[in-house]
């Protein structure tokens, strides 16, 4: 089986950092969505991304951010990546991209087959995409629901970009999930989390190891 990439999103502690950067996670999320139980402020991504070994790469995880947000992130703290969860248009997503010489990761929401066509409206400005469960009725996330989509619409899928997959994904289903979608990339937040926004280092560890 190749290797697949892990991404551990909404890190908010240097314990939960600590223990991802161990098991060899490729990418670390900082969450920047006010309202989520993992956000932290650009001030605290700063603090934690200098424990971040070399060669892991950091995402800003915003959600319909304003240009102040976006300023005051990259003032303090330089991410690899801006990962677009909220409703952002592709015009803004490559303002954003030229603005800041920065990736985007598109973030799709999957309730159905016709859900993959957004690939095509965003094609062209993201450099990756996510596909997670869109959020169930009344949610006020936008992701980080532990909810998860079925993942064989993504079998035998062909996108113009790389891609994660993420929603629900746990250390007893991951496997699968990779199996049926056949992800080379995943995206782990509340599957390794004790309550909601709070990282379980020994979850994160066992959650790698099954890759």
């Amino acid at each position: 089986m190749a290797k697949i990439e892990v991404k551990i999103c909404g890190v908010k502690t240097k314990q939960a950092l600590t223990a991802a950067a161990r098991s060899g996670a490729a990418y670390i999320g900082f969450n920047f969505y006010r309202p989520s139980p993992r956000y932290v402020t650009p001030e605290q991504a700063a603090v934690l991304a200098r424990h971040m070994p070399p060669g892991t790469k950091a995402v800003a995880v915003t959600a319909d951010a304003d240009d102040t947000l976006f300023e005051e992130i990259i003032r303090h703290f330089r991410p690899d990546f801006i990962q677009l969860h909220g409703s952002e248009s592709p015009q803004r997503a490559a303002e954003l991209r030229a603005k800041w010489k920065i990736q985007i990761i598109r973030a799709v929401p999957i309730d159905s087959a016709a859900s993959l066509e957004a690939v095509k409206t965003h094609e062209e400005t993201a450099d990756y995409f996510l596909f997670d469960a869109a959020p169930p009725k009344g949610a006020i996330l936008p992701g980080g629901n532990a909810a998860r989509f079925d993942w064989k619409l993504l079998q035998g899928q062909s996108f113009p970009k790389p891609w994660f997959l993420s929603g629900g994904l746990r250390a007893d289903n991951v496997r699968e999930a990779i199996a049926l979608s056949g992800a080379m990339r995943v995206d782990l937040s509340s599957g390794v989390e004790r309550s909601p926004g709070e990282k379980d280092p020994a979850l994160i560890d066992e959650l790698l190891r099954t890759l």
